[in-house]
């Protein structure tokens, strides 16, 4: 799939570049001031469907929130059982279990917790985290979400198959915190903490290529730095990792259970969404790629993504070097992300116009792309 400006209109009622959403459908004003790159990425983590500025959105396109959830018919047996609140002080280390999952955005949030956590939600339900907060914060920049929100993240827990599972929404981001990645350090705690067989990361991503549509997961034990901005000067600004490929056991009753909102993702999508899988052995052009940058995949590809990966996101290589560091002390960790937003066609377009397309279409869609990625997150807990 690739996408323009009428395709946008088309699937959510407006078109970025002549209509532009008022500023009261943006969570982060100065990306609506400014509708630069950087600031939209900030806007794609801050959005809140759930919120006022969601709410606008709603009024103002023809996009659908998470009110529209169908709940999931569960194989008999497998539904997740979502866990009592959490005794400890946030404080406190995170609940030992057999598998964390860790997801990054307010939507893709809102997403994980109605198909992992049911009752619970990630932004008004979930406990705080500030273990060491006050250590790990002086290496953060001010004004970056960790900060703002004055902890590191909100979890609960869950139970899939008879696996405990840490369910963990991370306000701290490899993209927002500052040079002296404090990401890193956040990993490192929360797997000391869980001490987890599995760890899985998950939301949403930019697809590479056109063969990618939205609500796509791709299921991928590879990831690659591209690091070519903030980060490029690092050891590790283009080193790749690998872990144990995915138990696809239970990818073909995902694929049925996405049907329950399948009617949410994109009208002009042309068929049912599909699980990608990747293993190590398809070579470095199969895998999840982590830029410093916000880049995602155009027609001319600009940002030379094409040939690197199937999708391009902001962070998950962060935990292939925390496990590189760990050694064998490493859990086996898998990268779970859905396509929100397709290859974009850059004829007539400036970049700062094609990332105004990307930043709309994840607004419209992140969530509902998100809930796709959350089934498979379950499915590779109860293969465990």
């Amino acid at each position: 799939m690739r996408v323009d400006r009428a395709w946008v209109e088309r699937n959510l009622g407006f078109d970025p570049i002549t209509t532009p959403p008022p500023p009261s459908t943006f969570a982060v004003a100065k990306a609506a001031a400014t509708q630069a790159p950087e600031d939209l990425r900030r806007e794609m983590i801050d959005f809140d469907s759930e919120a006022s500025a969601g709410r606008e959105f709603f009024a103002f396109s023809s996009a659908t929130g998470l009110s529209r959830f169908t709940d999931i018919p569960w194989p008999t047996g497998f539904a997740p059982k979502t866990g009592p609140t959490p005794s400890a002080r946030s404080n406190a280390p995170l609940p030992r279990a057999d598998v964390l999952v860790v997801t990054w955005t307010v939507d893709e949030g809102h997403a994980l917790s109605r198909v992992l956590t049911p009752g619970k939600d990630s932004r008004n339900d979930y406990k705080p985290y500030t273990r060491n907060f006050a250590t790990l914060a002086k290496k953060m920049r001010a004004g970056c979400p960790a900060r703002e929100a004055g902890r590191l993240g909100a979890y609960w827990t869950t139970r899939i198959h008879g696996k405990k599972v840490v369910v963990f929404k991370s306000d701290s981001h490899m993209s927002q915190d500052g040079p002296q990645l404090p990401n890193r350090d956040v990993w490192r705690q929360i797997i000391d903490d869980v001490r987890p067989k599995l760890v899985l990361t998950t939301g949403t991503a930019g697809g590479i290529g056109t063969q990618f549509e939205v609500g796509d997961v791709i299921v991928s034990p590879v990831v690659r730095f591209d690091c070519t901005s903030k980060f490029k000067a690092e050891p590790f600004a283009l080193d790749h990792y690998e872990s144990t490929p995915a138990n696809p056991k239970y990818f073909a009753t995902a694929k049925t259970l996405f049907k329950a909102n399948a009617g949410q993702l994109p009208k002009d999508n042309t068929r049912a969404p599909s699980i990608v899988r990747v293993s190590p052995s398809n070579g470095l052009g199969k895998s999840v790629v982590t830029t410093d940058f916000f880049g995602f995949d155009t027609s001319d590809d600009h940002y030379k993504l094409q040939g690197l990966g199937d999708v391009s996101e902001m962070g998950d290589a962060v935990l292939g070097l925390v496990a590189e560091d760990m050694g064998d002390q490493a859990p086996r960790w898998v990268a779970v992300r859905n396509v929100s937003d397709p290859q974009i066609k850059a004829d007539g377009l400036t970049p700062k116009q094609q990332a105004a397309l990307a930043a709309q279409i994840y607004k419209g869609f992140g969530r509902w792309s998100s809930v796709c990625s959350a089934i498979v997150c379950w499915a590779l807990i109860a293969a465990e």
